[in-house]
């Protein structure tokens, strides 16, 4: 029997973990993710235009990307018509996206395949798969087949850190909750990370919402708009987490700049920082977006460690100029200068 490996509250609260790292930001992070739709409603011409756009660096639906490779598996297309394609989004190639009109069916052969691919192309961010049900190796739609059958493309993208995106229909029936029309059981909802379902509005206007959930993303809906085969962003119910992360960070950093060094609660902390952004943070928010910018801040010359002093979890930070402890006095004890200013940051 092998042991349980645990780790406590106190270290999991304390540690500084490194955010998941995000293909498409604020949408696609690592993992395994659902894009279903009626057919004919425009998922291959999304789909194809967040690969462009990941593999050129360029922004898609309003969000920024991480520019990589992209690997796009449009298993019911043909090259005449992946080529029309190509050129109604694109007049200039890239040599960061490739396709694959064949693949193997999951647990025969997908998966190796696209590990050799990942080894050949270690820059790759993101695989599309269009669709779902060509590498499906079972024909049964239960919870346990459909959860154990993606379960196998969930721990692939976990071990590549990649997104994988499943292309999916949706069943003709309406329903209240846009996700509950996703084909098959819930056990597809229950083992990716996230879905995504696009619905169109407007078919004289081409007007459609992409609803998004998910464990990393905010829960929330995108209003688009189809011009020239291209899906545009018109509105989004939610405010791009990213500005509180800036805010946050900006602010972390001016403080520190204007004190130096510093010894307090999160709760002590979190006071002055909302004196920069005269916002009303709370400390368990500016505590987690500390700790997941540790690498951020270190940049900007801004060391910190999350300690307990007395039995009081306690911030203890230091700003540097050059790598060099800026504070007047090394010697006080209020003064984090003995930390040496190498920090390891944890992947999640």
């Amino acid at each position: 029997m092998k042991t349980l490996q645990t780790i406590s509250c106190e270290e999991i609260m304390s540690i500084p973990i490194a955010p998941i790292p995000f293909s498409v930001e604020n949408l696609l992070g690592q993992g395994l993710y659902l894009f279903a739709g009626a057919p004919k409603i425009g998922k291959s011409w999304l789909s194809l235009d967040i690969c462009l756009s990941v593999a050129k660096g360029e922004s898609v639906l309003g969000q920024r990307t991480a520019k990589g490779t992209a690997l796009y598996l449009c298993l019911e297309d043909n090259k005449v018509r992946l080529q029309n394609r190509l050129y109604e989004l694109t007049n200039e190639p890239t040599d960061s996206l490739y396709f694959s009109l064949l693949a193997d069916t999951i647990g025969d052969g997908l998966e190796q395949q696209i590990e050799q691919f990942y080894l050949a192309h270690r820059n790759l961010k993101i695989v599309v798969v269009d669709t779902l049900q060509k590498i499906r190796s079972s024909e049964e739609s239960a919870y346990g087949t459909d959860y154990t059958e993606l379960a196998s493309l969930k721990r692939l993208a976990d071990k590549l850190a990649i997104t994988i995106l499943l292309v999916h229909h949706t069943r003709k029936c309406k329903d209240s909750d846009p996700f509950n029309m996703i084909s098959g059981s819930t056990g597809l909802r229950g083992c990716a990370d996230g879905a995504f379902v696009l619905i169109e509005k407007d078919k004289a206007t081409h007007e459609a919402t992409l609803y998004c959930e998910g464990r990393d993303i905010e829960s929330r809906e995108l209003k688009l708009q189809c011009t020239a085969h291209r899906w545009k962003l018109i509105t989004d119910s939610c405010v791009s987490p990213e500005q509180f992360d800036d805010e946050i960070i900006t602010a972390m950093v001016i403080v520190m700049k204007e004190v130096k060094s510093f010894l307090g609660t999160p709760t002590e902390l979190t006071d002055k920082i909302n004196q920069h952004t005269k916002k009303n943070y709370i400390p368990n928010v500016v505590s987690r977006k500390i700790l997941q910018s540790a690498q951020r801040l270190l940049e900007q010359e801004v060391l910190f460690e999350m300690k307990r002093s007395n039995g009081i979890r306690k911030i203890q930070a230091q700003y540097f100029v050059d790598g060099r402890d800026d504070s007047d006095d090394k010697n006080d004890v209020s003064s984090p200068s003995a930390v040496d200013p190498v920090i390891n940051v944890e992947t999640a």
